[in-house]
Order: structure tokens, then sequence, then C-alpha cells
């Protein structure tokens, strides 16, 4: 159910513009809210004339909750997007207010007006409304509900007392009239009404994402709403989620499915905090032959990669795939981060960058087996999460032994990118035609033959005395991938996935929150008194060997044990969809251990794309096709922390005591739980 507030109006015995001198003093922080921490104007736009600002900002507001809400949460900040409309001319300021944190979860709308009193201009009205629906909050999003709404109508009490503070400022400061605004002696007046501010907001809309039909814009709004409605995390820039329309030639349900699959892919790996956080190991400074070099004829970012000259072993064997995958994915964050400079550079859309690749030196050493694998997977990733990012590859002095890697790799790179390929064999990228025709030729790196320095690692040999072990290059895979919050897990047809958590207070609650990232599962919680035997791992991989942590499977469920005497149901069976994102909470009634179980419920939905996955082609031989993938975060409360928690709640709200009686009184009820999409 949705709650809603409707404030009387409210009126101030100020002109309007007096109003606006105190409205905007309580930014970027008010000390008569301490929950309103901080805000940041994200943008703001002026009309020709002056009349109109549209002003967005960033609102941090300290989570005033209850604790069993904020280790749910598990926030101590919420963040709002604020989005002001004044217009100087009708004397009128509208604003809008949504959530950004949790707002798959939960949906805040916020509208509020100034106007002026229709019987006397030189007063002030104020409206606001407001909205709140809390879709999944772990069973308690009624009671969420009420107590947000509560605490909220306490805090717009203080409004008038906030305007009236800053009004008693702006007079022991000598200020007790504003002047009304007029427009520009030097132009004549323009009206909001003729399309003036339409046409900058389009001019502002081709600077950014290029001309685009009714149809492709929108495409746009309609899946860029569907992230706000149903998309947990920071939701990505129109230019990105505008690379995954274009990707699939805007159809709207492939789109979806890829930009979806991908938006999981960053959560799990931390992508959105790559390059802030990882930090190149020496090797990959000393001996990684590629770098940014200025940018090309169309303003695009320029990457410069000698391929050649690398020594694509030696780094695999000194840093195993995963360190290797994450310097591409920084290279690709990285050229979407100056896509992104170059755009306000230039003035006009620049979403994608030219790569310039070196193959002098290429020899039968760079097609190693273990080393194409490598690439192989690099393509695989870049090509689903990175789409329409690359606008050209320039391939130049191509070895007769180019050929054989180009069959290997062409198969896994989609055909509109392989449409961007231009290879040069020897010193055909000489003269017209060539290089000169996409880079300025003060830009053409000196090993080119320009005169342009070109400070890239020339590379080298990898001292076999930097290579480390495979129990050594395992250790450190896992510790990547253990880095992240959310676990991976894959899931096979008779193999399900299951983890232990073990209860030695009644009463405490098991909470979750996982991804199915491929395929459907069935998921299910059990009790049982048993220990059950130290976990199966079955990392399985191609010929049987041990592959990266993301194909972990362990089942804890002995084959002898019997339902019903060795272990119990406790909560009833959830199907769950590819593509589905599921939280939910179990309060539970018994110590011991509970086991959480993902089981495969039937054939993973078929890609998007027609190109062959490289986990399909390497271990087609060994691994069944009957696989889900999910990714998961569970918590456990104390009990202690769960009964304070409600005790809080009841005393803000007592239509709470009902839900806390039924989830606190196990000998009246077996188990409390809720699974919400």
């Amino acid at each position: 159910m949705v709650q809603q507030y409707q404030s009387p109006v409210r009126v101030y015995k100020h002109p309007f513009e007096l109003i606006m001198a105190a409205y905007v003093r309580r930014f970027p922080n008010c000390p008569l809210i301490p929950i309103f921490v901080d805000s940041e104007v994200v943008k703001e736009e002026h009309s020709d004339d002056g009349a109109i600002v549209f002003t967005e900002r960033r609102c941090k507001v300290e989570a005033d909750a209850p604790r069993l809400f904020k280790r749910m949460a598990g926030v101590d900040y919420l963040y709002f997007i604020q989005k002001n409309t004044l217009n100087r001319r009708t004397r009128t300021l509208h604003i809008e207010v949504v959530n950004e944190s949790f707002s798959n979860r939960v949906i805040v709308h916020e509208i509020c007006n100034y106007t002026v009193h229709p019987e006397n201009e030189e007063w002030t009205c104020f409206e606001q409304t407001a909205s709140l629906d809390i879709k999944s909050f772990f069973g308690f999003e009624n009671a969420a509900e009420k107590l947000a709404m509560k605490q909220y109508a306490n805090s717009i009490k203080k409004g008038k007392e906030i305007i009236e503070y800053y009004l008693k400022e702006l007079e022991e400061e000598g200020v007790t009239h504003v002047p009304r605004w007029s427009p520009p002696q030097a132009s004549p007046p323009t009206d909001p009404a003729n399309g003036q501010w339409d046409k900058r907001s389009h001019k502002q809309t081709q600077r950014y994402l290029g001309d685009l039909t009714p149809l492709q814009e929108s495409c746009l709004i309609r899946l860029r709403q569907w992230l706000q409605e149903t998309h947990k995390g920071k939701i990505p820039k129109d230019q990105h989620v505008l690379r995954f329309l274009r990707a699939r030639d805007f159809n709207l349900e492939k789109a979806r499915e890829i930009l979806c699959q991908s938006l999981t892919w960053r959560k799990q790996h931390q992508v959105d905090f790559l390059l802030d956080s990882w930090e190149r190991p020496q090797l990959l400074q000393d001996y990684y032959t590629g770098g940014w070099h200025h940018h090309d004829r169309d303003g695009r970012p320029l990457y410069i990669l000698r391929l050649g000259q690398m020594d694509t072993k030696g780094l695999v064997r000194a840093l195993g795939e995963e360190n290797l995958l994450r310097q591409v994915m920084s290279i690709n964050e990285e050229g979407l981060r100056r896509c992104e400079e170059n755009t306000r550079v230039f003035g006009r859309p620049i979403s994608c960058w030219t790569c310039l690749v070196d193959l002098e030196g290429l020899n039968m050493r760079h097609l190693w087996r273990p080393g194409v694998k490598a690439l192989l997977r690099i393509i695989e990733v870049v090509e689903a999460n990175y789409p329409e990012t690359l606008g050209r590859l320039l391939i130049l002095r191509a070895p007769r032994v180019f050929p054989v890697l180009w069959t290997l790799v062409s198969p896994f790179i989609d055909e509109n990118t392989r449409n961007k390929f231009l290879v040069y064999a020897g010193n055909d990228y000489q003269g017209p035609g060539g290089l000169v025709d996409y880079i300025d030729k003060e830009v053409i790196p000196d090993f080119l033959g320009g005169d342009c320095l070109c400070e890239i690692p020339e590379g080298g040999t990898v001292p076999k005395s930097l290579y480390r072990t495979a129990e050594e290059l395992e250790s450190e895979e896992l510790r990547l991938w253990t880095d992240a919050i959310y676990k991976s897990a894959s899931v096979f047809k008779g193999a399900p996935h299951e983890l232990l958590i073990e209860i030695s207070e009644p009463s405490s609650v098991i909470t979750w929150d996982f991804d199915v990232c491929k395929g459907d599962v069935v998921f299910n919680i059990y009790h049982s008194r048993r220990v059950p035997q130290p976990p199966k791992k079955e990392i399985l991989g191609a010929h049987g060997s041990l592959t990266s942590p993301a194909a972990n499977n362990v089942q804890l469920i002995d084959r002898s044990w019997v339902l019903g005497q060795d272990y119990s149901i406790v909560e009833t069976a959830l199907t769950c969809k590819e593509g589905e994102s599921v939280q939910g909470s179990h309060v539970t009634r018994w110590p011991g251990f509970y086991i959480l179980q993902w089981r495969f419920h039937s054939s993973p939905a078929c890609s998007a794309s027609s190109l062959p996955r490289v986990d399909d082609v390497l271990a087609s031989l060994q691994v069944s096709s009957h696989k889900c993938k999910v990714m998961f975060y569970t918590e456990v409360l104390g009990s202690h922390d769960f009964r304070g928690s409600m005790t809080s709640l009841e005393s803000s709200h007592s239509g709470f005591s009902q839900l806390s009686a039924a989830t606190t009184s196990s000998s009246q009820s077996q188990s409390s739980s809720t699974v919400s999409r």
C-alpha cells in the first residue's frame, strides 16, 4: 500500500523573491535539519534570457531508522535526487525529489511548489505532497512505510521554521527586499511556451547523445525508467545505456537482457570502484605494452597496444588471468571516462574510442594455448559489458602468422565489431589511405615513423624467476574473487549449490539477497541438528582441471540423509527465474545447522547474442550444458539485535505490535520469513 502525505497550504507574508533568497541558504546543508548531511549540485542550466534556472542536486541524508533497518540495508546514509525549476518570470519554484538509494525496493516521490498568493502578490504560498511505496524490505514493508511517513510528517513541521530562520538572518544582514526579475534590455523577452526552453534541452541531448529518432529516444527513456524501477545500485549514464540499445539495434527486450546481465557483472566485480581501488602490479607497469595517446581525427580517445612486443606467456605465468582481465577492465573504464571528457571538450557526442594495435614482433610464441584462452575470455567480457565502445581498430604491420590468430579469435567477435577492423600488412599503413586518414600526423607515434613521443612501455621478456606456480596463481585469483561482497556459485543439474549457516541462538534472523544470473533455480531452506560433512567443492573446468571460483559448487546434504529424519524443510520452495533479484529473511525457531540451497530447475534461457561463449567452447567436452549461475549475499542478525529493533519499531508505531508478536513467538509459529523480488 502506498503511503501518501498532503500538507496544508502554507502562507508566508513575504514576497516570492525574498523567500527564494532565504530558501537557497539551506544548501549545501542546514543546521536545523541534522539528518540533512550534505548536498552537491550535479547539473545547472539557464534559459537564454536567465528567467528559468534548472538545478539538480544530489542530497545526502542520514538514515534515521531503527537498528534492524540499518543492519538490513547495510548503510548509514541515503541519497536523493532533487530537481528544482525556478521560473523568475512567473515567480514559481517547482521541486521534485526522488530517492537514488534502494530505488528498486523503495519509491519516494515528493513534489513541492512555491507560488505567488492569488489574492496578494506580496505573499508566497507553499504546497507539498509526498508518497512512499516500499516494495521489498525483508517482510517489514507496511511497518516501514508507516514509520517513515510518521517521521517524514514530523520533519515537515520544521519547514516553516527553517524559512523563517533564514528570513531573520537576512533581516539581520540588512536584506529586506529583493527586486523582481526583469528581462535583459539588450534582447526581447523569451517565452518558454514558444519552445525556447525545449530547444535548449534538445541541443543538450544532441551534444551528449547525438541525433536520436523519436523511436530511439522512446527506447532510451523506457529502458532508463525500467532501470530506475528495478535496478539496485548505481544507475548507468544515458550514454552507456544507449550503447546497449545500439548493440541490439534498439530491440528493447534484447538490450534490456544484456544490460541486466552486465549490471549484475559490474556489481559482482565492483567495477564502479575499479579505477579508484585497484592498483596495477608493477609487472604490468613494466611489461604491459599499451597506453592512451591523444585522440584521433574524430576526437575519439586513442589507445595504442604494441601486442607484438608483449610477452603474453610471461604475463599470464607471472600474473594470472584475473590480473590481466582487471587490467583490460580498467582500460575500458578509463575509456568511458575519456569519452565523457572529450564530449565536453569538443562539444559533440564522443561515445567510443579508437584502438591501434601494432603487431610487429608477433610470432608463434603468442599462440601459446593458455594465452589464447585468456585472450578469448577477455574478448568475451569486453563484448558482453562494453558494447559499441570501439569505434575503429587499426591493425598495423600484421605478420604472416596473423591469419592463424585471426582464425582463432574472430568467431568470438561480434560482426558489427569486426566491420570496424582495418588491417595493414608491412608498411601499407604509411601514405594515403593509411594511418594519416584517421590520426593527425602530429600525434603519430615515433615507433611508427611519426614525430610524437609515445610513452608506452617497450615490453620485453618477463623473467622466468617472476613466474608463479599454479597453486600461487589459483590462490591469487581466489583472493581477487573473494574481495567482492557478493559470492558467485554454479548450479548444475543434479548438483545443487548449498550454503551452511550455523545458528546457536533461536529467533536469530537469516537474511539473503541473490541474483539469478543464468538459468532458473529453486531456492530452499533446510534445518538439521546433524553436522554436515566437510563440503565437497566441485569446481569444474576443461579436462577436469580447476577453474575460477566463479564456477564454485558446494554440496552439503549427504545422499544417505532422509528428509524428515536427518533434516527438514523450514520454508516453502521458491522458483526463481533468470534475471530476477530476490531478497528475504527467515526467523529461526531452533538452534542447529541451516542449509540454503539453490537447485537446478530448467534449461537456461538462450542468450540474446548468437555468439559462442568461451566457457562453452573450451569446456563443452567435460561440463554439462545444464548449468545455472547465482550471485548471493547472506547475513545473520542475532536475536538480541532483532528484538531490540522490534522494540524500537513498536514504540514508534503501535500497529507494528501484531507483526512483532508473529515473528518472535516461536511457540505459536514455526517460522517467519519473506521473499521479495
